[in-house]
This record gives C-alpha cells, sequence and structure tokens, in this order.
C-alpha cells in the first residue's frame, strides 16, 4: 500500500514531480490557470500494484485540508482519465472507490479548497494494459440488464463518523470495446435531511459495479442515494442509520 509516510513530501512548486508525459495537457484542460500546489497534507492511499487492473482500490482523504470543495480522482495514461469528482456537501472530504487502469500509469487527486487553489497528490501504479478496453463481466456473463440499477448499502458508526458505504448495478461500458457504445452512471447524489447533498459525477473508468465509501456525521439519519445514467435511466436506493449499539 503507498501511503504518505512511504514516499517524500511532494514539491510545492508548480512542476510535476511525477513527469508523467500528460500532466501539462490535463492540469490545463481540468484546473486552467488556478494556482496548485503538490500538497503531501492531501493523502492519497492505493496498492503500488494494480492486481487487477478492472477493480483497483483508491482512497483519498482531505480532512486535512480546510474547506474542500471539490476532489477528482484521476488515472494520467487512462483514455478517459477521470474517474470521479467529488462535492461533499455534509460528507467529509474522504472518499474510497475502485477504478479501472488500463497500464502503467500515475494516479492522482486533487483538491479544490474555499482559497481557489488545487491541492494535488498522486504517485505512479504498475499496471497490466486492458482495464478499459475489455468487456466488463456482467456483458460476459449475460445478466447485466436484469440487475441493472440495483443497489445496496449499509452504515456503520465509527470513531470519526458514519461510514456509508454503497455499490449500483452497472456494467460501466467504457466504448473502447468493439460494438458495446459508452454507458455509464454519470451522477449520484446522497442525500438527508436538513443536509446540503454529497455529489458525484461519475465516468467510465470507474470499475463495473460501482461501489463507494463516505464518511457521513454521526447522527445523519437514514440516507437516500440517487443515481442517474448517460441513457437517463434513474436508479433510488435507502441506506438506514447505523443500528444502535
Amino acid at each position: 500500500m503507498v501511503s504518505p509516510s512511504s514516499r517524500p513530501a511532494l514539491s510545492a512548486t508548480a512542476s510535476d514531480p511525477l513527469q508523467s508525459p500528460m500532466w501539462a495537457m490535463h492540469r490545463q484542460r481540468l484546473f486552467g490557470d488556478a494556482p496548485l500546489v503538490f500538497d503531501p497534507a492531501l493523502r492519497l492511499n492505493t496498492p503500488e500494484l494494480a492486481e487487477n487492473q478492472h477493480v483497483f482500490p483508491v482512497m483519498v482523504d482531505a480532512r486535512g485540508l480546510a474547506g474542500v470543495q471539490r476532489i477528482v480522482i484521476m488515472a494520467d495514461l487512462n483514455p478517459i482519465p477521470v474517474a470521479v469528482e467529488f462535492s461533499p456537501g455534509f460528507a467529509a472530504p474522504w472518499l474510497a472507490l475502485r477504478i479501472k487502469l488500463d497500464q502503467r500509469t500515475p494516479v492522482r487527486a486533487a483538491a479544490l479548497t474555499g482559497d481557489g487553489r488545487w491541492h494535488v497528490a498522486g504517485h505512479w501504479i504498475d499496471a497490466a494494459g486492458g482495464g478499459c478496453s475489455a468487456p466488463p463481466v456482467s456483458r460476459a456473463r449475460g445478466d447485466w440488464a436484469e440487475n441493472l440499477g440495483k443497489m445496496r448499502g449499509a452504515a456503520f458508526a465509527g470513531a470519526d463518523g458514519t461510514r456509508l458505504r454503497f455499490a449500483v448495478r452497472h456494467p460501466m461500458d467504457t466504448g473502447l470495446v468493439e460494438n458495446i457504445p459508452a454507458y455509464h452512471i454519470e451522477t449520484i447524489a446522497i442525500t438527508a435531511p436538513g443536509q446540503e447533498p454529497a455529489r458525484l459525477k461519475v465516468w467510465a473508468s470507474v470499475a463495473e459495479d460501482p461501489a463507494f465509501t463516505l464518511i457521513l456525521p454521526s447522527g445523519s439519519g437514514a440516507v437516500e442515494v440517487f443515481a442517474r445514467d448517460t441513457n437517463g435511466r434513474e436508479f433510488t436506493g435507502h441506506v438506514p442509520p447505523p443500528a444502535a449499539p
């Protein structure tokens, strides 16, 4: 597992410490001329090696930064570089999910704070090819349509708040497989009464049957999950609060 404690602090300059051949283009396209710092206060934890390039686990923790408004998770050399954009709302600026990797690539997280500055962390991941260009398992089995949009989830009480985990059955087609057009979840909203929703913009580089873990404030109560895909289909789920001890 790669963690901030196991590698040097990233530079506070605009020069890419990972020396990615695609960073200059991605920076301009995603962040424009906004100020940007490579910041070890943003924690990005992943394995060092993608044992399965179709389901690569990523966790980003921006709780060490003040006033986080958005978090972007991306893989520089993927054909679909951005995986998610997370607006925390009432949730903590912390997110875990699984993405696809198409080759050896830097994986990064970027967090936008209220002062308009982007904070970036990342590291190289060794991965075999094909994470974005192979058909999903549900397509091979042929059961994707009958399970499309089914949700499951649970909430767990923890020392740092309520852990919300949920998953949506969906093939998350990238459009890079012959005769299978792009088709994926594109937006998710997590709501609770009286709270500002947490929102996710989702791209096809998120793993099949996307699963997410968030941290909500203790006592948030039941939450509703609303998802919409690129064909306009909408899916909903209800997650009760953690059981009383």
